[in-house]
């Protein structure tokens, strides 16, 4: 039996919009992008949604937005992907890494709350996995410091604190005491990469909470300028009789959505209900395959909080590297390829010569060492799942 890890889920209608925009003849960032927006807002309960090209690219410009850069410091997890942290480093802020909690792999809250200092100006919490972090717990750690807080721009001003930041990548449609992911933090960056629950092959997208004092629309309007160049006007407003006119207001970037991209991700959220619905499914299987093993299994679901169930998480209890690898390698050769999720930062060569190391962060590692994550997507059968628990149960001695 051959099963592939995160193959995305494609069907006719993903086919049919697509096709639709091609024989539109506006394929880049144009009325479908901004649909897709809308429905996102509408999904996640926000008055606004931005559509760029990646969820790196929309945490990258939240920071620009918010003014942090050169002299300021960005706490983040240790125990993430780069994405979390590099977007710290491309505005030229200083990267503040947190360990997780022991056995968890959330941000040491009591650590978190160390680590502000006068220099800090936002953290970005990472939803691993499509679990929700205790937001209500970061922001009572935030307004306990407020008294730190040295503004740098008008909406750093109004919001008053540290800014939160969710690094929602795997989290969308997640829930955590009756509110969506997106509603949330002050600002949430989505991926809708090629292996994540809902897909427009590269994209992502940014949702808000309301700010007081703050116009919205004028927030759009910031990230608009940002993602394409600092252009006063995008080409769908340029194709207007007449409207050729543009300025460039400042030397901006370029990480736009295209309507091609948007078209996928609409067709998608058609589908998003039932695709969380499987995903619920295949997690209560493993579950039940997997309850009499000795391993420690992330929850997904619980009476405050739902995750949108993105990555199955596994560790190998009272087992170290060298057996989680050889582990993995014995499910490869009966055709289940697995993964792992993630190595901390501290142990990449990137991370390392920013002055980080792992005897630091001693709980992200004692996560990382044994841990394995297991194909969970819309594609698998319920054969499949079987065949990947009795194989598993079959391996692990």
């Amino acid at each position: 039996m051959k099963i592939l890890f995160s193959p995305p889920d494609i069907s006719d209608l993903e086919i049919n919009e697509v096709v639709d925009t091609l024989k539109s003849g506006w394929i880049t960032t144009g009325p479908k992008t901004k649909l897709f927006e809308q429905k996102i807002a509408e999904y996640t309960n926000t008055k606004r949604a931005v559509a760029l090209n990646s969820a790196t690219a929309c945490m990258e410009l939240t920071l620009r937005l918010l003014g942090i850069g050169e002299g300021d410091e960005v706490i983040t997890s240790a125990y993430t992907y780069t994405a979390s942290a590099s977007v710290i480093e491309h505005v030229g802020a200083k990267i503040v890494l947190v360990d997780t909690a022991k056995d968890s792999y959330q941000m040491d809250y009591e650590k978190l709350e160390q680590a502000i200092t006068e220099r800090t100006k936002a953290i970005i919490a990472v939803d691993l996995a499509g679990v929700m972090c205790d937001y209500d717990k970061i922001y009572e750690i935030v307004d306990r410091k407020k008294h730190l807080f040295k503004p740098k721009n008008k909406i750093q001003e109004a919001i008053g604190r540290v800014i939160v930041i969710a690094d929602a990548a795997h989290s969308f449609g997640a829930m955590r005491n009756g509110r969506k992911s997106g509603e949330v933090a002050d600002f949430t960056s989505f991926s809708f990469h090629a292996v994540k629950n809902l897909t427009t092959a590269e994209g992502g997208a940014v949702t808000w909470k309301e700010i007081e004092g703050i116009d919205s629309n004028e927030i759009y309007k910031e990230y608009m300028l940002l993602s394409l160049h600092g252009q006063s006007k995008d080409a769908l407003s340029k194709t207007r009789l007449g409207s050729w006119e543009y300025d460039i207001i400042y030397t901006g970037y370029k990480c736009n959505m295209t309507d091609i991209m948007a078209s996928i991700g609409l067709a998608q959220l058609k589908r998003y209900a039932e695709l969380l619905k499987i995903r619920k499914r295949i997690i209560e299987m493993y579950n039940e395959g997997l309850k009499d093993l000795n391993l420690h299994i992330l929850e997904h679901y619980g009476n405050n909080f739902c995750s949108s169930g993105h990555l199955y998480l596994v560790r190998l209890l009272g087992k170290d590297e060298k057996y989680r690898n050889m582990f993995i390698e014995k499910m490869a050769e009966k055709g289940i390829p697995t993964n792992v999720h993630y190595k901390p930062l501290p142990l990449l060569t990137a991370y390392k010569k920013l002055g980080f190391k792992i005897e630091d962060y001693p709980n992200a590692y004692n996560m990382y060492k044994n841990e394995v994550t297991l194909p969970l997507h819309t594609l698998l059968t319920d054969e499949q799942v079987a065949y990947i628990i009795n194989t598993f149960v079959e391996i692990y001695k």
